[in-house]
């Protein structure tokens, strides 16, 4: 927003700061427990981020719709609609999120154990940090704009008679808004307009839905094609270092000995007498009936 006032650079910032506090604290956490750091774990502050600040614009929408629908209530029960419209959403989505990471840690790669159980920690930290951080914060920022306070210096905007014949720009910087009035409640926000009165009549129109259903059919029909393509199998120089021996290896495999498929060792586990000329015909013909 252009407004001194109503202007939310603050309040996002804090929301990427609620990310990056749970990445630091599931990593601390997951280090002090002695669970092993891998390269891949070195993935998983993007989805933190990602989530994260998806949660935070849930918060923020909630409490704008409730700050429109109850002006002139208190901060406890603005906070208190907020959580009641965002809060379900940001749970669900975190445990759906946290459930199909730990899963995850069922598998027999440790490298990927050690991710799932990095980025699941992360996730719980993420939904805390929401629910108990970004809250203070978005009532910090709520008091912030009720006393008329820059975005930048939270100093006081001086609104008098003296500044009426200032400039746009002037007022839009010094004093809040153009109209000489930032303590009026913000209105709706331009892309809810849109999706209210253009996007949402364009969707419900009858040849609209037609082309759409007759999308999501072509779309099904693809995914279902290539859902028959799909070879299961993985790379296994993928889960290792990048300065490890095994990707050499596994590179020098493939290129020299690919044509001649899997190699198969036999191991003897008995003790058996070699000097035998038996018992060495008896292993000889047994390599040359196993070749």
């Amino acid at each position: 927003r252009l407004s001194c006032i109503r202007n939310n650079i603050w309040l996002a910032s804090c929301g990427v700061l609620s990310s990056g506090l749970a990445v630091l604290s599931s990593f601390g956490l997951m280090l002090f427990c002695g669970v092993p750091f891998v390269v891949t774990v070195a993935n998983a502050p993007f989805l933190i981020l990602g989530v994260g600040v998806d949660d935070m614009f849930i918060m923020i929408a909630s409490w704008e719709q409730s700050s429109r629908k109850k002006e002139k209530s208190s901060v406890k029960s603005l906070l208190a609609e907020t959580y009641a419209e965002a809060a379900l959403s940001v749970t669900i989505t975190t445990l759906t999120d946290v459930l199909a990471f730990f899963i995850g840690t069922w598998t027999a790669f440790p490298s990927v154990r050690s991710f799932c159980l990095y980025t699941g920690t992360a996730f719980v930290f993420c939904y805390v940090y929401t629910m108990t951080f970004f809250g203070a914060v978005l009532v910090l920022n709520h008091k912030r704009e009720q006393g008329n306070r820059h975005w930048l210096t939270c100093m006081r905007v001086r609104v008098g008679e003296d500044e009426a014949e200032s400039s746009c720009l002037y007022n839009a910087c010094c004093i809040g808004s153009c109209s000489r009035q930032p303590s009026q409640p913000a209105g709706e926000h331009p892309m809810s307009v849109f999706f209210k009165k253009y996007y949402g009549p364009f969707v419900t129109n009858k040849w609209i839905k037609l082309l759409m259903v007759l999308l999501y059919g072509a779309y099904l029909g693809g995914s279902v094609y290539g859902c028959t393509q799909i070879r299961e199998g993985i790379d296994l120089r993928n889960l290792a270092n990048d300065d490890s021996y095994v990707v050499p290896y596994y590179d020098d495999d493939e290129k020299y000995f690919s044509t001649y498929g899997p190699r198969v060792m036999v191991v003897i586990t008995e003790s058996v007498d070699y000097w035998n000329e038996t018992v060495r015909l008896g292993i000889e013909s047994c390599a040359q009936n196993l070749e």
